[in-house]
């Protein structure tokens, strides 16, 4: 209940904020990764309410498939690195040592609790100052669920936040007879996300399920093709094909710095001349790698780079950013 209390404070907090906005330039677009994962655990309900309270542009859900069908909002196929599931199902462990969503129930995995990230094997928190790990009371959540509290807040504070879903490895889904993809969109669809005006940006990593939403599923959403690997920037063309926009890893975007002025690749150039927007992951203000500070980060990608937007552990940050 203490929880409860605390995300109507947050939302009231941040909500009372004016939305940022952007002039003399084009929108960039503000995506919360995971909700509020910098401040709250991973793709909890907590995190999504904190989102919607900094007043993003879309919030992300990860899916995975549960034993009996339900889209799980879960970052991975895994669930022993952000949940209990090692201390409450220790026998549910498959051969490879891994506890697999889709070997639970919903009622079942409503039963553990959600921590911030963990390496299993070490039991350290990945991200040490962050939400500390083991506090609190958070629980997995549906589709379905966040999708209604995203809905209920655009409906009683007049704002239009939209969804940014992801299906998470459908080849593995496939092969145990699941269709991620279309019990994912007959569930949007349910809920009026059906074309490119519905505020839904509907993203996958492989390709050849992502071309079966648009083409076979014959599904209007506006696709988001993601990327990971070098070969992968060779397919542009092919992607445009079927897809809206591009969501590569930021590092395929920078080439190499000269002095104090990073060079680019020709990605975000080659995938605007074709159409698409390109919106990188994953903007962390705790983990900077190349850049000095998260100002940096965000300086180069939106102004030197010209990403059209970009997903962030830190929203907050990012829109404050963006209203200078």
């Amino acid at each position: 209940m203490k929880q409860i209390y605390a995300l109507f404070f947050l939302i009231l907090f941040f909500g009372c904020k004016p939305q940022t906005k952007l002039t003399n330039m084009k929108k960039k677009i503000v995506i919360a990764h995971r909700g509020a994962s910098g401040y709250l655990p991973e793709h909890t309900m907590e995190a999504k309410a904190m989102a919607y309270a900094m007043n993003p542009d879309y919030i992300e859900q990860d899916l995975v498939l549960s034993k009996d069908d339900v889209p799980v909002v879960i970052h991975d196929i895994y669930l022993e690195d952000v949940t209990d599931v090692a201390e409450k199902y220790p026998e549910r462990k498959r051969k490879d040592k891994r506890f697999y969503v889709i070997d639970f129930t919903f009622e079942e995995l409503q039963k553990l609790n959600v921590t911030e990230r963990f390496n299993p094997k070490t039991g350290e928190q990945i991200y040490p100052n962050r939400f500390p790990k083991g506090r609190g009371n958070f629980k997995l959540h549906s589709l379905q669920e966040e999708i209604e509290l995203i809905q209920g807040l655009n409906a009683s504070t007049g704002k239009n936040i939209g969804i940014y879903p992801e299906i998470k490895n459908p080849a593995f889904h496939h092969k145990y007879g699941k269709d991620i993809a279309k019990i994912s969109l007959d569930i949007l669809s349910s809920y009026g996300y059906k074309t490119k005006n519905d505020k839904c940006m509907f993203q996958c990593f492989d390709a050849k399920e992502l071309e079966r939403v648009r083409k076979g599923l014959k599904s209007d959403l506006f696709l988001v093709q993601l990327i990971e690997f070098p070969e992968e920037t060779k397919e542009l063309a092919h992607f445009a094909s079927y897809a809206d926009g591009l969501g590569p890893w930021y590092t395929q975007i920078l080439d190499k710095k000269v002095g104090e002025k990073w060079q680019f690749t020709t990605l975000v150039k080659d995938a605007h001349k074709l159409g698409l927007q390109v919106h990188p992951y994953t903007f962390r203000a705790d983990q900077l790698d190349e850049f000095s500070s998260f100002e940096e980060m965000m300086q180069v990608l939106f102004f030197e780079a010209n990403v059209d937007g970009g997903f962030t552990d830190f929203p907050d940050k990012m829109l404050a950013f963006l209203s200078k």
